[in-house]
């Protein structure tokens, strides 16, 4: 697939903010080992051998009197001395770099929270729960969730903006009166009456979130709507007898998309902060679910704990610094004045 001429030179303009491009491909690989966190963080083997059957306790359970021959009708425990001997001795496995689940309590520390060991790199929270182990779960949690508010906010914005912009008049109006009011609403108080209304999960907080979170495009796109609706290009589809949703798709959007490009990455940064603010007052992901704001509350609550607040602040720092570098490489990239040979002069 060849690409265009513009989408090449903005791919070159974004590929000449060094800070930005760097950002990108580190973001990406620890958006990828987030994803195979089970594989990176876990107590249960990636792959182990035992009586001549290849079993895989990641991905599948296993009960433990079916299985081994143990006492008890439950999933097996990988860490109780038992099994790990019994499958040492029938065969073998191959456990994951961390041996802890996000949910793992680690029995041997004494003292809870705990500084950072051999064993526990990061240390441990005050529940005895390997800190590493749960930072890796919580920034894919915090990610997949950032992203999928940020697609389906984005996804409503922009109909909505489109529809106010491209048809103005009374439709305009009455729309624009209801985001107004909609936009005067305090949101953080809002989100936190709903959620202590309802048990919390991820995806109800979503939808809670989903309600205010909509609003952040609208004014752009409506903006992008209203110039364009009058082009010539426009009316002559119009006077072509073009329906107006094939307008409004194929002629119109592609140029509003140009300026919502460069606010996603900042939507995305606003959503994790969201979560997170949710998270640390109490009111976010379900208790026991791996959380960045979860870990600053421990952070708040345990002083003498240093390691479990900055952890958190360290994590949340680079997360949002990465997504702020890439969302200022896409918008120069998406800059129609901005070019190769300017953005090296201005270095």
């Amino acid at each position: 697939m060849k690409l265009s001429p513009m989408m090449q030179r903005r791919i070159a303009i974004f590929r000449s903010n060094r800070r930005g491009l760097w950002s990108l491909r580190i973001f990406l690989v620890l958006f990828c080992l987030s994803m195979c966190a089970e594989l990176i963080a876990n107590d249960k083997p990636i792959v182990a051998y035992y009586k001549g059957q290849l079993l895989f306790p990641v991905f599948k359970t296993y009960i433990e009197k079916d299985t081994f021959g143990g006492e008890f009708e439950t999933e097996a425990d990988y860490s109780d001395p038992w099994v790990a001997r019994e499958i040492e001795r029938h065969g073998w496995m191959i456990l994951p770099l961390i041996p802890y689940h996000y949910t793992s309590v680690n029995y041997d520390i004494l003292r809870a929270p705990s500084p950072p060991t051999s064993h526990n790199l990061l240390g441990t929270d005050d529940q005895s729960r390997d800190v590493l182990a749960r930072v890796i779960y919580g920034f894919r949690i915090s990610i997949l969730f950032a992203l999928i508010l940020t697609f389906c906010a984005s996804i409503i914005g922009i109909a909505m903006g489109a529809v106010q912009g491209y048809f103005g008049g009374k439709t305009d109006l009455i729309l624009q009166r209801f985001i107004e009011i909609w936009q005067g609403m305090p949101v953080l108080f809002m989100l936190i009456i709903l959620a202590s209304v309802v048990k919390p999960s991820f995806w109800w907080l979503l939808g809670l979130m989903l309600l205010f979170s909509w609003m952040t495009l609208v004014n752009l796109v409506r903006a992008e709507f209203l110039r364009a609706r009058n082009f010539d290009y426009v009316r002559a589809a119009k006077a072509l007898g073009v329906r107006e949703p094939v307008i409004i798709w194929r002629h119109v959007l592609p140029n509003a998309l140009v300026s919502v490009f460069t606010y996603v990455p900042f939507i995305l940064c606003g959503s994790v902060t969201t979560l997170t603010s949710l998270d640390f007052l109490g009111f976010g992901l379900p208790i026991g679910s791996p959380s960045l704001g979860e870990l600053l509350a421990q952070g708040k609550n345990n002083p003498q704990a240093v390691w479990l607040g900055l952890t958190g602040f360290f994590v949340l720092a680079i997360m949002l610094s990465l997504l702020i570098f890439i969302g200022e490489a896409v918008r120069d990239a998406f800059n129609p004045r901005k070019t190769i040979a300017h953005r090296e002069e201005a270095v």
